[in-house]
């Protein structure tokens, strides 16, 4: 009887701490993403590209390494295509498709020009035969084929390819083929393909399985495939990612290579020769392996994985560390990277699952690279007269 008159002071007491804090302070959920203080870490170069437009991001990042005329609106060509097998892979993983589908061939498809497969009204390629006949012969048949298969028509599909471009953030892009020929009304930006580029390569890594073959064929050896990306050849690290020509876009590429962890995407527009576009993507992506790497993150396993809780129904709570994947800095910096853990002794009841909870400062050399937040991985209630009860009784029939 002592211990269960104990027991019955301590939740008592527990629940009266409780109700004497008002409740204790609400916690303020916070967002996930970080509180950036080192803007303009990575100022633009100076050199020029032979291109009207271009941009060099991080994969993993998104960070802005390089930039000319990035959101002028313009036309690019077969680039097109990277919304449309965006789309596919969703469609794919969505469960609504499957790369052994066979995709028929309509009239439509048929009479599209341009480079093609010179696919035949009512012949069939299965879904990965024709994804292959997009990525390494940039064939608009067999983009505006899969089109009508996953939209059930071109002016269907581009209708969702515009949609998924503005969920995406692209401000400066409209889609009204499938294929990217020349069309009123149909435009992106540099910024833009980078960004649908990067949600491709990002999602959907199983693209680079096709992005990167050279050589292939289809219909038996009848129709060779030879990828249109000539940088497969002679760059290290290339994974893709499209090219396209035409005479409203002049010629284009966004390019895709990874080195020592570090994913780049240049995007050239507007160049005037294909020796033009591929000079200017190798001086992009050069730059950025040059100057750039990727860093793991500090080891915190030494820090506390909960923080105690004061008048709470549950004497801890557990803690969630959001801190970036991947942090993109100078070729150099990444041995000098540091992190500053502040927490707080204990938190009061009641906290919200979400709740920020303290904080980890990212910096190198003093420089602070960003502040991300510690939040509550669960929701601790007040200790109240109600759950003290509950828990005595239950600790009374366990007896």
């Amino acid at each position: 009887m002592t211990a269960i008159f104990l027991l019955l002071c301590l939740l008592l007491a527990g629940a009266g701490r409780a109700f004497a804090a008002g409740g204790g302070e609400e916690a303020r959920p916070t967002a996930a993403e970080p509180q950036q203080t080192a803007e303009g870490r990575f100022a633009m170069p100076s050199f020029d590209v032979p291109a009207k437009e271009a941009i060099l991001i991080a994969q993993d990042t998104g960070d802005v390494l390089y930039q000319k005329n990035p959101d002028a609106r313009v036309p690019i060509a077969s680039i097109t295509k990277v919304m449309t097998l965006l789309l596919t892979f969703e469609a794919i993983d969505a469960g609504k498709i499957s790369l052994s589908d066979i995709v028929p061939v309509s009239e439509h498809a048929y009479s599209m020009g341009g480079s093609q497969i010179w696919l035949e009204p009512g012949e069939q390629f299965t879904l990965d035969e024709m994804i292959k006949a997009i990525c390494v012969s940039s064939a608009n048949d067999a983009a505006v084929a899969v089109a009508e298969f996953v939209g059930g028509s071109e002016p269907v599909f581009a209708e969702m390819m515009t949609k998924r471009a503005q969920e995406l953030g692209m401000e400066n892009t409209s889609f009204k083929n499938a294929c990217g020929l020349d069309t009123e009304g149909h435009f992106s930006s540099a910024r833009d393909v980078a960004i649908m580029s990067r949600e491709l390569l990002s999602r959907h890594p199983g693209i680079t399985a096709y992005t990167t073959i050279w050589m292939d064929s289809l219909r038996g050896g009848a129709t060779q495939l030879i990828n249109t990306n000539k940088l497969l050849r002679n760059y290290q690290g290339i994974t893709g990612l499209k090219t396209g020509t035409t005479g409203g876009a002049g010629i284009c590429i966004s390019a895709s290579a990874t080195r020592d962890g570090l994913s780049l995407i240049a995007v050239v527009l507007g160049s005037s020769t294909s020796e033009e576009r591929f000079a200017a993507a190798t001086a992009l992506l050069d730059y950025g392996f040059a100057n750039y790497e990727v860093a793991g993150m500090p080891d915190l396993s030494a820090q506390p994985d909960s923080l105690p809780v004061t008048g709470g129904a549950e004497q801890e709570v557990e803690l969630v560390y959001t801190l970036p994947e991947h942090l993109l800095l100078k070729k150099g910096e990444g041995a000098a990277l540091e992190a500053a853990v502040t927490l707080p002794e204990s938190v009061g009841a009641p906290v919200q699952a979400g709740a920020e909870l303290g904080s980890v400062r990212l910096a190198v050399g003093g420089e602070e690279l960003g502040v991300y937040p510690i939040t509550a991985k669960n929701t601790v209630e007040a200790m109240t007269f109600g759950i003290a009860f509950d828990r005595l009784w239950q600790a009374l029939t366990s007896l």
